[in-house]
């Protein structure tokens, strides 16, 4: 499969960068890593490049070099995030603005993998192979309504990423038949998850399943498992399940490789109708107008490794990233 390209230009010649938030932990690494690939399966006849803002190598203008390198005229940047705050709105953009004006390389940027049907389903299979065989009723509908599911996302600053969140926990809920549903966030805002699964323990439900939407692995997804084993610890006859975050299933690549085709296409505009830098979002009016800039460019590639535990993270490396660097 390529993209489909409407110039005279060699498709070999259009390249494919996708921009991911880098991590310490080295099997997010990896597992972006392998994302990346499985996106090269379904795009083959174009070069691929990954690079990360900050905390882990390569950075994204070394991945931008290997692309220049390999002689291709134009780049399709896909953010690898799940909704657009700070980094996709700012952080990226601006990198890819300065490399452009610095080399003459055209770059195309395309949106976040966002609200998106596909996502949708993504997760839906996540949290199904989390649940156990369930009755059906006289027309074959599984009947869930003893579930209660809880959708962790990662948080931001951004009150809109933090409500596409709470959308697509109400997607899942009503497409999965569920009985009830709670959005919490693992940083930056609330409510937290143990706070959350507190709350949730009393809500009358037989069982509970705490889905990370997350793409990858890190510590982020080991302080949401510590926080279920600590409630489910102490609600011994509530019946608490971990479903697995998102990583490579085929609907997220097949998301990336339509947000490669809308940016190549000039269809890939974000929806701002809530974006606190378009208009004067409610208790944010100070952030209107704000100009694009990005904080990462002195963290490009920043730390090394965390060697403090080997696959998922244990969360020990928590307090001594907080004592010793740039943290959110």
């Amino acid at each position: 499969m390529q993209l489909r390209w409407d110039g005279d230009v060699n498709p070999a010649k259009l390249g494919i960068m996708v921009c991911g938030h880098g991590s310490r932990n080295r099997k997010a690494v990896a597992e972006f890593a392998q994302l990346t690939t499985g996106l090269g399966r379904l795009l083959p006849r174009h070069p691929l490049a990954y690079g990360y803002l900050e905390f882990a190598h390569p950075v994204i203008p070394s991945g931008l070099d290997r692309l220049r390198s390999a002689g291709v005229a134009q780049v399709v940047a896909v953010p690898g995030m799940l909704f657009a705050a700070g980094h996709v709105k700012n952080d990226i953009p601006a990198l890819l603005n300065r490399y452009s004006a610095a080399t003459g390389l055209s770059i195309s940027y395309g949106r976040e993998l966002g609200m998106d049907a596909r996502m949708v389903r993504a997760a839906a299979a996540r949290i199904t192979a989390a649940l156990p065989p369930e009755a059906r009723d006289a027309q074959g509908v599984a009947m869930r309504q003893d579930t209660l599911l809880v959708v962790v996302g990662r948080g931001s600053r951004d009150p809109d990423a933090n409500g596409n969140m709470a959308k697509i926990t109400r997607m899942l809920v009503e497409g999965l038949g569920l009985g009830w549903g709670e959005t919490c966030y693992a940083g930056v805002t609330f409510p937290q998850v143990e706070d959350c699964l507190r709350r949730a323990t009393g809500l009358g439900y037989r069982r509970i399943v705490v889905f990370p939407y997350f793409l990858f692995s890190g510590v982020l997804v080991s302080r949401i498992h510590r926080a279920v084993d600590c409630v489910a610890a102490d609600h011994p006859p509530l019946d608490i399940r971990k479903a697995a975050y998102l990583n490579d299933h085929p609907l997220v690549l097949d998301t990336f490789r339509a947000r490669a085709q809308e940016a190549l296409e000039g269809d890939n505009a974000m929806n701002c109708a809530l974006c606190k830098y378009r208009i004067q979002v409610l208790g944010f009016e100070n952030e209107y107008g704000a100009p694009q800039s990005s904080h990462h460019h002195h963290h490009e590639g920043l730390g090394k490794a965390c060697n403090l535990c080997d696959g998922d993270c244990t969360g020990a490396c928590e307090d001594d990233v907080k004592a010793k660097t740039h943290y959110h």
